[in-house]
């Protein structure tokens, strides 16, 4: 990989590059855009095949969470962290405290947070080293696990998308094939069961699809045949990837909404969505719930307020639907033009005070123009 013609390409700020011997930490952290504000973003612990695979995954990653921030309205910018390494074999209280502290000498750029194989528990020994961390436990005044709140404001775009394509947000009144019952899944199961509705649901751990089962009522179908259910909503709630020529033509849905990270292989596949009368609720938006729930710990947590605001899901999605309806594009694409349009205006605004700061320093007069009476 060309690494700067890649951070180029991107739009990244700034890849920092961590390890310490004593502990085994190897961690990247990906800081992508920080026009709204500090970087805040998921650790990842995986086991990567190489450093490059890593690499490509952090900047994927910290890229999506720029656009997850600024279509919230939250004043945050965008970052990832992995980590290298087998959740199940790796783990320490000393390899997370130093990553914290790794995180402390950044300077308040990037914030980190938990992510696929981290739990709350990790969370909280980096907390031991840096106040620059959400998501750790309610006694250190932080909101716990953050999958409640993602799953209910992938609900609530869920609801968005039933108001547009039937009329009425009613979830009882329809039918959903959920891919993945682990933690956010199983959650939005629970809600969609507790709303009426008829769901089906398939995960690669037998046991969670048991659990949904004898707990919510949920209907089991085989991994495979997720697909070609007659569910009016597919919920893709783990995997990435799962939108793709082999599973487009399968789909009998009306509607494809659910919290997994990059659902579409391609972004082509969100369009051929459009083109077979299927409304897609982009990823990003959607599952930002978790986002939004984990962001209000810098300010105070206050958990009433975390669901006042990962409701306002519904009017983004609802946003997002009548941009692409003006601008005559895939709903994907006007995600993106959303998120981008916000961070450009704040841009600018940024750029015309800082100019105003400079030109005082400098005893200039602000430039003002002459208009005729």
């Amino acid at each position: 990989m060309e690494l700067f013609d890649t951070l180029h390409e991107k739009g990244h700020e700034q890849v920092v590059f961590f390890h310490h011997e004593a502990t085994g930490l190897k961690a990247i952290v990906a800081i992508h855009d920080t026009t709204l504000g500090p970087a805040l973003g998921g650790l990842r612990m995986w086991p990567y095949q190489n450093e490059e695979e890593a690499l490509r995954d952090v900047l994927r990653l910290s890229r999506g969470m720029t656009y997850k921030a600024s279509v919230s309205g939250l004043n945050l910018g965008g970052g990832k962290a992995v980590l290298i390494g087998d959740p199940e074999e790796h783990k320490s209280e000393e390899l997370f405290r130093a990553f914290g502290r790794f995180i402390g000498s950044l300077g308040g750029r990037y914030i980190t947070a938990e992510d696929v194989g981290t739990s709350v528990e990790d969370m909280d020994y980096i907390y031991q080293e840096t106040d620059r961390v959400v998501g750790v436990h309610r006694v250190h005044g932080g909101s716990g696990d953050p999958s409640p709140f993602t799953a209910y404001g992938t609900l609530q775009g869920i609801k968005a998308c039933l108001q547009l394509k039937y009329g009425s947000d009613d979830p009882g009144q329809v039918s959903f094939a959920v891919q993945g019952v682990g933690h956010v899944g199983y959650y939005l199961t629970k809600y969609l069961r507790e709303a009426g509705a008829k769901v089906f649901v398939c995960d690669i751990n037998e046991n969670r699809v048991e659990r949904a089962v004898d707990e919510l009522g949920a209907e089991a179908v085989p991994m495979e045949q997720i697909y070609d259910t007659d569910a009016k909503v597919f919920a893709p709630c783990a995997l990435g990837g799962v939108i793709n020529e082999d599973t487009v033509p399968r789909l009998k849905c009306d509607i494809v909404a659910g919290s997994a990270n990059n659902q579409l292989e391609s972004e082509e596949w969100g369009t051929v969505l459009e083109e077979r009368g299927i409304l897609y609720a982009p990823d990003y938006a959607i599952n930002a719930g978790g986002l939004m729930n984990v962001a209000i710990e810098l300010q105070g947590y206050d958990r009433d307020r975390a669901y006042r605001t990962v409701s306002t899901i519904y009017s983004i999605i609802r946003t997002i639907f009548g941009i692409a309806r003006r601008d005559g594009i895939p709903s994907w694409q006007a995600a993106d033009r959303l998120a981008e349009e916000r961070i450009a205006a704040i841009a600018k605004v940024r750029r015309f005070y800082s100019k105003r700061f400079k030109d005082r320093l400098s005893g200039r007069r602000p430039h003002t123009t002459a208009t005729n009476s």
